[in-house]
């Protein structure tokens, strides 16, 4: 099941929590304790910077899957509705921004993190994604991921009842979104086991995977799905939905709604949808998410962040997608894909 470490930072109080939940999350992910220690430090760092600055934020620590085989890392995001910084590069340098506080700095949790990266938007806030594996894994997380995500659970649940999963190989990207009916343990078991049949059924298309899912889903109480399969070598994706999951192409300079199928997978009979295809270019990105974000979120803006990672691309969704006061009311998971050449032809 998806376990989902989350800690709301309203005040400096809650800075050892965050520090708690990334010790516990490393450990739980087979971790040594030189790389907890890292891990606990970035989340005590960005914890009291987000007291400090932006008058609190959200910690969420989970594991990070890689999509080209069974690697894991802990991936922590802090996010935040603060002023946002004017200047990252200064921010990142040693001392800048910990006065008074742990001495560490943004600079040396990028240092000691396999990977880290930070956006800020003047006046939206600020979100920073960092990422720790285990030595022999470590060269798969160390750069920027192009398929990735985040989960944030409804408060005080422990497990989310969404699901994300990726699957690469050939040149093809499978991405998938469940979300179980409802929330708590039964939702979680369901999107988990329709994360579990996608990694594990490579090649299929996304309607075939969807019929597997009806069936496997029938034992749960179903779920809702998104499945993209992404052919960058034909410049081609292709989606099928079922339920109300969100998903917003953009491709030739402009945003596309993508339309699922009104149903619940593994409930009742289902007419899997015709699968929908569409153009796939450099600078291209695709982003799915649950209804845990709100029906008023619009994707306008978002393609600037299509050279960032793609858990950075999700929290920022995130975060500009509501605000501080507003109550969550589900749990909410965004996945981002975004295409592996940039617009200039160089590689990332």
């Amino acid at each position: 099941m998806t376990r989902v470490w989350e800690v709301e930072v309203r005040d400096a109080t809650r800075v050892p929590e965050a520090a708690r939940a990334a010790g516990e999350a490393a450990r739980g992910l087979g971790l040594d304790e030189a790389r907890t220690a890292d891990a606990v430090l970035t989340a005590s760092e960005l914890a009291t910077n987000m007291c400090r600055y932006a008058g609190g934020g959200r910690f969420v620590a989970e594991a990070a899957h890689e999509p080209w085989g069974r690697a894991r890392a802990l991936q922590m995001l802090a996010l935040d509705h603060g002023p946002g910084i004017p200047d990252v590069s200064r921010a990142m340098e040693d001392g800048f921004s910990t006065a008074d506080s742990l001495g560490t700095g943004l600079g040396a949790c990028a240092r000691v993190a396999d990977f880290f990266e930070l956006q800020s938007s003047p006046g939206r806030g600020t979100v920073a994604v960092a990422r720790f594996a285990r030595p022999d894994e470590r060269s798969h997380f160390d750069t920027r991921a192009v398929t990735g995500g985040v989960h944030v659970p409804l408060r005080d649940h422990k497990r989310s009842g969404d699901a994300l999963a990726f699957r690469s190989g050939a040149g093809r990207r499978t991405v998938m979104l469940a979300d179980g009916l409802g929330h708590g343990d039964a939702a979680a078991e369901a999107s988990t086991l329709a994360a579990r049949f996608v990694l594990h059924r490579g090649g299929e298309t996304p309607e075939a995977l969807l019929r597997g899912l009806h069936e496997a889903l029938r034992r749960t109480r179903g779920a809702a799905v998104a499945l993209a399969e992404i052919d960058e070598p034909r410049h081609r994706l292709t989606f099928c939905g079922v339920g109300n999951i969100g998903a917003r192409l953009y491709s030739g300079g402009r945003w596309e709604t993508l339309l699922s199928r009104p149903g619940i997978v593994g409930a009742f009979s289902l007419r899997t949808p015709l699968p929908g295809r569409y153009e796939w270019s450099p600078g291209d990105m695709l982003v799915l998410h649950s209804d845990g974000l709100p029906s008023r979120w619009t994707p306008a803006g978002t393609e600037r962040l299509r050279d960032r990672d793609a858990a950075v691309v999700a929290g920022a969704v995130f975060r500009d997608s509501g605000s501080a006061a507003r109550l969550m009311r589900d749990d909410t998971s965004i996945a981002v894909a975004t295409h592996t050449v940039r617009p200039d032809g160089e590689g990332r």
